[in-house]
């Protein structure tokens, strides 16, 4: 029996999604090692185990700072593990025991978001830099969320690929009520997520603007909590004078389901993606999916989405459009977007975990 810590600080983020379908598989199929869950204070009541193996302990460090590096550090090693499973690369670098990470992706060196302090920002680029190197070099073994992540991964960090599995996530569906949210139209595409300047959304809505030439009523639904980066899109169309362009906010579990369920098309037109699980979570609802060809979509999408160049407006409007007016298209997406999320399993994701854990504990 191994004690086994991980390090779930991001479970109630975007990427959390990942930590918290990990966790409640490895509950159902690891009986014999015990976990020690580390969350933020404010995180305490968001994750309850059910495996009596299973425990929380908080944890409250800023990523990339002194204090992670440091005290983050010292808390480990009091713990005494067997291995630490880090769900992100940010992570005390000096320490000695042996350790997993997960590496989503590098958005975070390859991209500038301009919500942020450019200075503050760029000098978070550098540290990250430095950090997602030593770790990528001192990890037992690393795990990759997609073959594009581990390639990424390989090239830019010259990780060994040796040590680097690669773990699928897998879309799924929390809950099946739905709820119609308020709208300002009755047929919308549709995106659900961050905002981000590499999510793409500027040009999503110029897209959606030279479609409203042929569809005047088509709507754009923009679903997500209404952050610095959705209130930066909205000024932006705004002072454009686009329209028919609706900003949720937050919406509950059942309002997504509606979205899913009801939406023309869901379309997802990010440059950067390491896994890209909102498409396949709009799959799993029924939606067709028209899809950016960048990084690691196709891969993860197959013939279950229609693609097109995230930096070409005019592409994304075609193929937009093709997939709203082809009914033989919009059903073929629809079909084969049921089989393709048939290929992910959060079960399999924990049961290669497991093995990933098993062959870092047995190294050195």
């Amino acid at each position: 029996m191994s004690h086994i810590v991980i390090d779930a600080r991001i479970i109630n983020s975007s990427t959390g999604r990942y930590v918290e379908r990990l966790l409640n598989q490895l509950e159902k199929i690891d009986t014999e090692n015990t976990y020690t869950i580390l969350v933020p204070p404010k995180d305490l009541d968001y994750y309850q185990p059910r495996n009596k193996n299973f425990s929380i302990t908080t944890v409250d460090f800023d990523n990339y700072s002194l204090s992670e590096q440091f005290g983050f550090k010292k808390i480990l090693e009091n713990l005494k593990p067997d291995l630490v499973h880090f769900m992100m690369p940010q992570q005390p670098v000096f320490y000695k025991g042996k350790t997993v990470t997960t590496f989503h992706d590098l958005t975070l060196l390859k991209t500038y978001n301009s919500d942020k302090n450019w200075l503050s920002y760029r000098f978070k680029q550098m540290v990250g830099r430095w950090v997602f190197k030593k770790v990528a070099k001192k990890s037992d073994q690393l795990i990759a969320v997609s073959e594009f992540t581990k390639s990424d991964v390989v090239q830019t960090l010259h990780a060994n690929p040796k040590k680097i599995t690669v773990t699928y996530e897998a879309g799924d569906i929390t809950s099946t009520s739905t709820k119609k949210p308020a709208l300002p139209f009755s047929e919308f595409i549709l995106y659900v997520g961050q905002q981000s300047d590499y999510k793409n959304i500027k040009r999503l809505g110029e897209a959606h603007q030279k479609l409203l030439k042929t569809k005047p009523d088509l709507g754009l639904v923009l679903a997500g909590k209404l952050n610095a980066s959705a209130i930066k899109n909205q000024a932006y169309f705004e002072s454009k004078k686009y329209k028919n362009i609706h900003f949720t906010d937050f919406v509950s579990d059942e309002e997504l389901n509606w979205l899913y369920q009801n939406c023309a098309a869901y379309v997802f037109p990010s440059t950067m993606e390491g896994f890209g699980l909102p498409g396949l979570e709009a799959m799993a609802r029924g939606a067709p999916v028209v899809s950016s060809n960048a990084t690691c979509l196709p891969e993860i999408y197959g013939e279950a989405a229609h693609y097109f160049n995230p930096l070409d407006t005019d592409d994304m409007a075609t193929k937009i459009s093709q997939v709203l007016d082809d009914s033989v298209l919009r059903q073929k997406l629809i079909s084969n977007g049921s089989k393709q999320i048939k290929k992910y399993s959060w079960q399999k994701t924990a049961e290669q975990t497991l093995e990933v854990y098993k062959k870092a504990i047995s190294s050195r």
